[in-house]
């Protein structure tokens, strides 16, 4: 099962982070993204990028500790479902970047 999320730099869409579903991540830029890269890894000039794991830039926003505990307890996510955890603390985020899952 394919799951996406749009992702937002500084308010503006930036581009889809997908859940191939074998494992698999790809984040990809929008083709009229002109803004600067949502991550130093992950260059605009590059358009896709693909993942074997969770890409680590996303999993460094994801809460720690006593706050992942409770988005765990409250929201009923699974440990391991790290894309569920993405889009529920999306629009919370620290830094420039925000995901929203798709509707």
């Amino acid at each position: 099962m394919m799951r996406k999320a749009q992702v937002y730099n500084h308010g503006v869409y930036a581009g889809q982070l997908i859940e191939v579903g074998d494992g698999t991540y790809e984040f990809i830029y929008d083709e009229q993204y002109k803004g600067p890269a949502i991550s130093l890894t992950m260059p605009v000039s590059k358009q896709r990028f693909t993942y074997k794991q969770f890409p680590s830039f996303f999993d460094g926003l994801l809460p720690e500790g006593m706050l992942l505990e409770a988005l765990l307890k409250n929201a009923k996510i699974d440990r391991k479902d790290l894309f569920s955890q993405i889009v529920t603390v999306g629009k919370d985020l620290v830094g420039s970047v925000t995901v929203e899952g798709e509707a």
